[in-house]
């Protein structure tokens, strides 16, 4: 079995980022970063990805208010020094879901900067990570903005303002329950603006505890009766015994960025994290050899890495096919697994694949299964003593919560809101953030008027929404070693194969002996109408087959549950995935607000970073938080805002991403598309700037990059990981001559992005600042390139994978 990845090499110092003075000044300079290890896909209890204990937390010189003096004031072109640890504060604000040298699509349409790509971001991205850094330091503080101003050179005063405000007006900073933070919290409402959150789960209650926050009138509505949704901790007992039992979500998987992290050590809680061990047992109950184990877990391993590069060969044919149809036809080709033994063991590590994505491998995406990735927060996956319920209590402290409240209508418009609940009460308001599970969007069981547009009911239909089930024992006394969280359990057929394969014992943390049987895959739907004793029963038999040729008697639990969370009405489901047919877009659509900023969504399955997770859910719930005021802010200056895009806009965005699919031009990290007659140098265009690619697109250019700082291979290790996940793009409209231009520049994408804004004096913004003057251009182009394809181009040949095999 595969051992612990190291921890992260120790951080080297910069001390300073202000540019070689025997260099000339590069104007899009970075910041320099360390290469952390990133982490592993397959970690054996059930996470998509293995993280890397020890971690060092990212440092910063003291814990309360800045003590270091103000450098002397910079010209307007320098890069400022905050501190001599830029490197450890920039991986805190990576963990915390920032670009590693890039604004958020966010920030550039917040309009932080004048300048995208200049000193002026830079020195902007070092403020706000500082700040971030701060308070992940002093999370049980209130961060003023005002001890900082010493830190800050005059000219960058407006970046400070701008970063603390985008910090604390999206939650990155100064959020949770904290005394210090919970008596900054109004009394009474002080806007007019009354807002409904349907959902009392992590992501209503994140966005309802922000919200009152930040001044509304709130009321959540919950059709159980209880707080949490799938997050739910029960108290078992009998025999004189007791424990707390996660009868949902149960892990935190990952405790370097992960907000749920911070609440809990506000609420002084320890985190105990989910040793590495983890034995595996034969159906008849003996142990499997580690040799063999370790064999069949690099085949599987390999098979994984050789699906990837089967996915990038197949281009976007990989779109419409599965990752079980792919790992049972390289299984095959490969012939690394041979024996009945290997083929359980390899079994197992499917089951296993299954818990991470709550979906069946014949329903996975190839293309996009994995999409999040990149966006794992760093640190160990942690179990939380006496389970989640204590962070769904502490959020819930003081959020107006209505129970038992069924809503099945929600009315949006113009005027506001309304929401129809069971037996027909209505609850009026000015907007609404709905929350429920993804399962009860796909079951229709809440009807919208008007309808949802179609690109978000299509969403809904093309994303994966699978589960997971339990079976909870509490026992007499604890009979399994306590040196281990978690042991593994196989089988011979392949079709029940996620059937009991993994155990969790929360013996450490629950408060008593209690040990946890997970069901995966096809097996967790057959689950749903197996008869509880014979669950139990069937736990019993492999409990025993294990312990008791050891000489260790398995006595009988003295209370169990087992769930059934496909069946519950209020979910229909455990958690989301990307299924054959979509793709991390699909959430982004999901997260889109209707109405003209009336009607909002949040919930794990809005979030294409970090789907799948409470903490998921918990950001989705800040992040529409966010959003909510901006459109509430906007509606009271009577100013529209973007960020709730028109029919035609939303349209106009997919459309030019198929336009750039096939740019007319296209240098460096630049591409162009053309409107108009080739013959008019003043005709149209529309630029696309990847950001992030440039040194990569440098070098390929053999373009020497005037940066001389000791890290920069180590920066360009992690750029290219992330960014070239990250995608972030700016747009702006010019000129055929200008693009014409522009592509003349030499010196490379540095020189390109200097040209661009400082001589034709453009100014880059994120694809919904485009406006609608763009929607009229892009409108155009399409029809222009639609008449101009007067014969079909070649066909693709799809590459098929052998139809007779699937994973499930």
């Amino acid at each position: 079995m595969s051992e612990q990845a190291p921890p992260y090499a120790p951080l080297p110092l910069v001390s300073s980022l202000a540019p070689d003075p025997s260099s000339t000044p590069s104007p899009n300079p970075t910041l320099v970063l360390p290469n952390p290890v990133f982490p592993n896909k397959r970690k054996r209890t059930g996470f998509r990805r293995k993280v890397p204990s020890g971690a060092p937390a990212a440092h910063a010189p003291s814990p309360v208010a800045p003590s270091q003096p103000p450098p002397p004031a910079s010209a307007a072109d320098d890069i400022i020094v905050i501190n001599r640890e830029p490197t450890a504060e920039a991986v805190t604000a990576l963990t915390a879901g920032f670009p590693a040298d890039s604004l958020t699509d966010e920030e550039i349409e917040a309009g932080v900067v004048s300048d995208v790509g200049g000193i002026e971001q830079v020195n902007y991205i070092l403020i706000r990570n500082h700040l971030l850094c701060r308070w992940r330091e002093t999370y049980n503080s209130w961060l003023a903005k005002e001890p900082f101003a010493t830190l800050i050179p005059p000219h960058c005063e407006h970046l400070l303002t701008a970063a603390y405000s985008f910090l604390v007006s999206n939650s990155y900073i100064n959020f949770g329950v904290a005394p210090a933070i919970k008596e900054r919290i109004p009394k009474e409402p002080t806007r007019p603006t009354t807002v409904i959150v349907v959902g009392a789960g992590l992501a209503g209650l994140a966005a309802a505890r922000q919200l009152v926050a930040f001044g509304f009138k709130v009321i959540v509505l919950e059709g159980r009766k209880r707080c949490g949704g799938r997050v739910y901790t029960k108290k078992m007992e009998g025999g004189g015994r007791m424990a707390a039992a996660d009868l949902g979500g149960s892990v935190l998987t990952g405790t370097f960025g992960n907000p749920l992290g911070i609440v809990a050590k506000q609420l002084g809680l320890p985190m105990h994290k989910i040793r590495d061990k983890c034995p595996l047992y034969r159906p008849d109950g003996s142990p499997v050899d580690p040799e063999v184990d370790k064999n069949v877990e690099i085949t599987f391993n390999k098979l994984l890495d050789k699906s990837s590069n089967l996915r990038a060969s197949m281009g976007e044919v990989a779109v419409d096919v599965s990752l079980g149809a792919a790992l049972e036809t390289l299984r095959q080709a490969d012939g690394g697994v041979s024996t009945q033994e290997e083929m359980n063991l390899f079994n197992w590590h499917l089951a296993n694949l299954e818990y991470a994505n709550a979906g069946l491998l014949s329903r996975l995406s190839l293309a996009f299964w994995d999409q999040d990735d990149p966006y794992d927060m760093g640190g160990d996956h942690c179990f939380l003593p006496g389970g989640n319920g204590k962070l769904v209590q502490a959020l819930a402290e003081n959020v107006a919560i209505v129970y038992e409240r069924t809503v099945h209508t929600i009315r949006y418009g113009g005027d506001g809101v309304q929401v129809v609940v069971n037996g027909g009460q209505v609850y009026e308001g000015d907007m609404a953030l709905c929350t429920v599970p993804l399962g009860v969007l796909k079951n229709g069981g809440i009807k919208f008027v008007p309808e949802l547009p179609q690109r978000k009911l299509d969403s809904i239909k093309r994303l994966g929404f699978g589960l997971l089930n339990k079976v909870s024992m509490l026992f007499p006394h604890v009979f399994w070693s306590t040196d281990l969280d978690t042991f593994g359990h196989l089988v011979e057929d392949p079709r029940r194969r996620g059937e009991f394969f993994l155990f969790y014992s929360y013996a450490t943390v629950a408060g008593g002996p209690l040990l946890m049987a997970l069901v995966a895959g096809e097996a967790a739907h057959n689950f749903e109408t197996t008869p509880p004793t014979d669950a139990v029963s069937s736990v019993l038999q492999i409990l025993r087959g294990i312990y008791e040729p050891q000489g260790i008697e398995v006595p009988d639990p003295l209370q169990s549950v087992c769930t059934r969370w496909g069946t519950d009405s209020f979910s229909l489901g455990s958690y989301s995935h990307v299924a054959v047919g979509a793709s991390g877009d699909d959430y982004d659509i999901l997260a889109e607000s209707v109405g003209d900023g009336r009607l909002f969504f949040a919930g794990e399955a809005t979030t294409r970073r970090y789907p799948a997770t409470m903490h998921g859910a918990f950001i989705s719930g800040l992040r529409e938080a966010a959003n909510m005021t901006l459109h509430a802010n906007a509606r009271a200056a009577k100013n529209k805002v973007d960020k709730s895009p028109s029919t035609n806009t939303q349209a106009c965005a997919a459309i030019l991403t198929d336009l750039f699919r096939q740019p007319d031009l296209e240098f460096g990290s630049f591409s162009v598309i053309f409107g108009g007659k080739a013959s008019d140098p003043k005709s149209p265009a529309i630029l696309k700037v990847e950001l992030g690619a440039s040194r990569k697109k440098n070098a390929a250019e053999g373009v020497k990059t005037e940066q001389n700082h000791s890290n920069k291979l180590l920066f360009q290790q992690l750029q290219s990981h992330f960014n070239q996940q990250q995608q972030l793009y700016v747009y702006t409209l010019l000129s055929r001559q200008q693009a014409m231009e522009l592509r003349e520049v030499r010196g490379g994408d540095d020189m390109r992005l200097h040209y661009l804004c400082e001589k034709l004096g453009v100014k880059l913004v994120g694809r919904k600042g485009l406006g609608p003057g763009a929607d009229a251009v892009i409108a155009s182009i399409k029809a222009e390139r639609n008449r101009g394809r007067t014969r079909p181009g070649p066909s693709k040949l799809k590459k098929s994978l052998k139809p007779n095999v699937a994973a499930s």
